[in-house]
């Protein structure tokens, strides 16, 4: 785990489907997630974003840009 992953604990994932996730972004701050997150699920209400916090990496990063 980077020293950056460390400082950004709170992440976006995209849920996909056959139990797939994808990390979108990471966050300092929960507000700061969760606003992103309320963003990217008006732009694209068929897909499924949840706000998660991640601090021992759990969740693998992953580009998705």
């Amino acid at each position: 785990m980077t020293y950056e992953t460390k400082l950004r604990p709170w992440c976006i994932v995209r849920q996909l489907p056959e139990m797939k996730r994808v990390v979108v972004d990471r966050f300092r701050r929960y507000q700061d997630a969760d606003a992103r997150a309320q963003f990217l699920r008006r732009q694209t209400p068929s897909s499924t974003f949840v706000v998660l916090f991640s601090p021992d990496s759990a969740v693998p990063v992953e580009a998705a840009h």
